[in-house]
């Protein structure tokens, strides 16, 4: 993770959406082109990569804000219908129209600070209805945007209040999801929140492996705030990812550094929720971990669609190097949700998915935090935003 390829002088040709050409400015005179952007003093990088975001969901929860700060517990804002129950009444309340434009809306915001492929999870239903409603609406907006959105079913992201007594009765509810989800081609992945008072490592594991047997990819909420074995279950089963880790067992690094499986790091739910303690990702890297960051983007635990926030912050809590960070948001996020032969470098046949940064060098993104650095972003070679001018009155 600490060798990021860098090429001074670069230049590169796009043909039908992918990378036809890479050369350097010198021989770039001599490629045939319709049109050639001038990045002179500028930094191009590939297209961000999000693989963890909560992309759809109805309501907003910036009134639990101040019940935060004066510490109320999460339980008594869950106990008064706030919480992610408020989120899943919105969400069930919304139709697919609203939830449409919402998801349209935040989806526009990641793309204007680099973003170019994500994933979006379910899970704001919980129920057979409003997660098959979830999932459309993602798949709506995948045919409306030139961008690559990846879509996961996180059907048990909760127990609803009428299933606490019996949370297998509504496990076996979302398994029973799974086969009209493939038939309409829904989702790529599935996930579950394996956590204390949510799925046990047995529940997890049986709802994976249900999963991975109808052919679906697998991920996985782990070890987010009790070490239950969450990121071994996941090496175990060959999960793509295992996200969050803030209490991975030293057994659990062991065995991600072993096998391929993505751990997706999540710096800025620690930082919204006003934790201490952050995954321990310079002990994972060190190991021979492959870390990938996400925003986590969501209504309750992390309300940001800014994914350079996030390099910063890894930089300044999580301790990882720049090098580090930039393949973190790139290559490897792009191996984490399945596309790391499409997306993630800038390689001959790829897409042609990059940003045009108006930073002086790589290094200076996570250093110059909390604004937008980009100054354009394309996908599949189309022009999909470019910084505004400011209007200036003269005279």
């Amino acid at each position: 993770m600490s060798v990021l390829p860098v090429e001074e002088n670069a230049a590169f040709a796009v043909k039908d959406g992918r990378i036809a050409w890479i050369g350097t400015s010198a021989k770039a005179a001599s490629v045939q082109a319709k049109e050639k952007l001038d990045a002179y003093q500028k930094v191009v990088s590939p297209g961000l990569v999000d693989p963890h975001t909560h992309l759809v969901f109805g309501g907003s929860r910036e009134n639990e804000l101040a019940l935060k700060q004066k510490g109320v517990p999460y339980l008594k804002i869950l106990a008064n219908g706030g919480g992610i129950l408020s989120t899943v009444a919105a969400t069930r309340q919304s139709t697919e129209k609203e939830l449409v434009e919402r998801a349209s809306f935040h989806l526009e915001r990641m793309v204007t600070h680099g973003v170019t492929t994500i994933e979006a999870k379910s899970g704001y239903g919980l129920d057979r209805e409003t997660e098959l409603k979830q999932l459309r609406v993602t798949k709506t907006i995948a045919d409306k945007y030139p961008i690559s959105i990846v879509s996961t079913f996180l059907g048990p992201h909760a127990i609803p209040p009428t299933y606490k007594a019996n949370p297998d009765f509504f496990l076996a509810g979302m398994i029973g999801l799974l086969d009209v989800i493939k038939k309409d081609n829904l989702a790529e992945f599935v996930d579950i929140f394996c956590e204390t008072g949510v799925f046990t490592i047995e529940q997890s594991r049986e709802f994976l492996q249900k999963a991975k047997e109808k052919g679906f990819g697998l991920k996985i909420h782990a070890d987010e705030i009790d070490s239950l074995g969450g990121a071994e279950l996941a090496t175990s089963l060959g999960a793509v990812s295992a996200d969050h880790l803030v209490a991975v067992s030293e057994n659990g690094i062991k065995n991600l550094a072993e096998r391929d499986t993505i751990a997706v790091l999540l710096p800025g739910t620690t930082f919204y929720l006003g934790k201490d303690q952050y995954a321990p990702a310079r002990k994972m890297i060190n190991e021979g971990v492959a870390i990938a960051l996400a925003t986590d983007f969501n209504p309750g635990s992390c309300v940001t669609e800014n994914l350079q926030l996030i390099m910063s912050l890894a930089a300044l809590k999580l301790k990882m190097t720049t090098e580090e960070i930039w393949n973190a948001v790139t290559v490897n996020a792009a191996y984490a949700i399945g596309r790391g032969t499409e997306a993630g470098t800038l390689d001959l046949g790829k897409w042609a998915d990059f940003v045009i940064w108006d930073i002086p060098n790589y290094q200076y993104l996570p250093y110059h935090f909390g604004v937008n650095h980009a100054a354009s972003v394309y996908s599949k070679g189309i022009k999909l935003w470019e910084r505004p001018k400011l209007t200036i009155f003269e005279g």
